[in-house]
């Protein structure tokens, strides 16, 4: 079994008291904040192993066939204020270090939602999220709100319409799966933390700056969101020039349809999006690579105005104690991804069960099953040699990726959850001449 944390060299005794002292101060902090003020605190380490597999040959971005234990770690603070009637203020200073297997690099739908690609293990803080939101109420029915990350507790209007401006993650609003979404407490995988062909506005670290704006009404509700997109494919900073370089994405969703009882419902979401941004175009490459009798640079191409445009969709059933669902999306696959992961075609569908099933009421289990494509000029970009940022084995014999993910949440004590997780990835990076992988993994989350 692997061990729970093995970070980098000179990591070790910062990360310790930085979690001792996160702790010791969220504890504090909840006894002593007024009600209009919510305060909470995460911390997730995830080491992750795979035995070496068949690979004939390897490329830049090939998933490497032997390797060592990777580990990653985040910590984050939630800070919810409630400075006026309808308003809200969150702010989110987060920390990550450690690394995904193989420089997170060689899978599409990477087995580690807690992993990102900044290539760099040591521990760095930032602000993952600074928002405000102005609510206006549209009726006066009211519900019961309780404390949780980023929430107050209170008695608030149901109906409203609001505006959120500054920094978030677009899948904080959309696309919010309560079965498959979370990847601290749920599946790992990126393609079933979220609709793998969304292709999502973000920097490196899953954030953007921008506006949503969302109307609630009775079960209904609408978002739209128009926000910045990185400088370069999966890169750290922002930007945003007008219809040159943004993203929009707008969505609707349909909750306890088909409704039992409480406890059995049935939730539907449905999105479109485009992002424009400096994408290469892929059959551009190819064609030059072609002429110049070399393997493409999807770099060489890259313009300002080119676009990504996609669908998703997805429906959560809930029957009781068992939680199905299912997701599919597609994105048009003609110019480079840009934010998220290669993922061109998705669909994917898995069950968590409640614990109280075997009488662990705190515990779950789930088991789910994604199935990952590409376009046509994404893949002959890749059999011709070409490299994204996260695939390329230098060549390709295309197939689809397909990976089976099962894990046990396991809730030993009030704010610690152990989870064991295990993941089998056919045709990773989409090619049938490596693999298949085993992945194992040891999910330690504490939340407070």
């Amino acid at each position: 079994m692997p061990p729970i944390f093995v970070p980098q060299k000179n990591t070790v005794k910062p990360a310790f008291f930085f979690i001792l002292l996160c702790f010791s101060f969220t504890a504090k902090a909840q006894d002593s904040l007024g009600k209009n003020i919510s305060f909470h605190w995460q911390a997730t380490s995830v080491p992750e192993y795979h035995p070496s597999f068949y690979s004939p040959y390897t490329g830049d971005n090939s998933l490497v066939p032997k390797e060592g234990i990777a580990t990653s770690f985040t910590t984050t603070f939630y800070l919810a204020w409630k400075p006026a009637k309808h308003t809200y203020i969150i702010f989110n200073p987060e920390a990550a270090g450690g690394k995904g297997l193989s420089k997170t690099l060689g899978i599409a739908g990477f087995p580690n939602g807690e992993v990102y690609r900044v290539g760099d293990p040591k521990l760095q803080p930032f602000i993952a999220r600074l928002y405000m939101e102005q609510r206006f109420p549209l009726s006066h029915e009211k519900e019961k709100v309780n404390d949780d990350e980023n929430q107050i507790k209170e008695l608030t209007n149901k109906d409203y319409i609001s505006v959120i401006a500054g920094k978030f993650s677009l899948t904080d609003f959309f696309d919010d799966s309560q079965v498959s979404h979370d990847p601290r407490t749920q599946f790992m995988n990126w393609s079933l933390m979220g609709n793998g062909a969304w292709d999502y506005a973000a920097n490196t670290r899953g954030y953007t700056m921008g506006i949503v704006l969302q109307a609630l009404y009775h079960d209904w509700a609408f978002r739209l969101a128009h926000t910045a997109v990185p400088i370069e494919a999966n890169g750290p900073e922002l930007q945003y020039k007008g219809w040159d370089a943004s993203s929009t994405v707008f969505e609707i969703e349909k909750t306890h349809l088909f409704q039992k009882n409480e406890k059995q419902f049935t939730t539907f979401h449905s999105g479109i999006y485009i992002n424009k941004a400096r994408m290469g175009n892929y059959n551009t490459s190819i064609n030059t690579g072609l002429m110049n009798f070399m393997p493409p640079d999807i770099t060489d191409s890259r313009a300002y105005g080119r676009t990504k445009w996609g669908l998703y969709a997805s429906l959560d059933n809930n029957f009781g104690y068992i939680h199905h669902f299912i997701k599919g999306s597609w994105n048009d696959g003609q110019n480079e991804s840009w934010a998220f992961t290669e993922i061109d075609r998705s669909v994917a569908t898995g069950f968590a069960f409640d614990g109280s099933i075997w009488n662990r009421k705190n515990d779950h289990l789930g088991i789910a099953y994604v199935d990952n494509g590409l376009s046509e000029p994404h893949r002959t970009y890749l059999s011709n040699g070409g490299y994204g940022f996260i695939i390329g084995d230098g060549k390709l014999n295309y197939g689809r990726e397909q990976i089976l993910e099962c894990y046990y949440a396991w809730h030993p004590l009030k704010y610690l959850f152990v989870s064991p997780d295990y993941q089998f990835v056919i045709n990773p990076g989409y090619n049938k001449d490596r693999g298949p992988v085993h992945i194992f993994s040891l999910r330690l989350h504490v939340e407070l």
